[in-house]
């Protein structure tokens, strides 16, 4: 079992009204989202490496 799936499910949230938003402005929230992203995948990377560290220590030999 993965400890996340312990933690209650947030509930996703609304999305953002894209029409008032203007070129310039819409290409500044596309780089956030793009840097949210990086930001989420480097979270997970770490997260990985530390189950794998994890696993790795845990594991009966053969």
């Amino acid at each position: 079992m993965d400890i996340d799936d312990l933690e209650p499910r947030k509930a996703k949230p609304a999305l953002k009204d894209l029409t008032a938003l203007g070129v310039a402005e819409l290409k500044d929230y596309i780089a956030g989202l793009e840097a949210e992203i990086v930001r989420a995948r480097a979270a997970i990377a770490a997260k990985e490496v530390q189950k794998n560290a994890a696993e790795a220590f845990f594991k009966k030999p053969s």
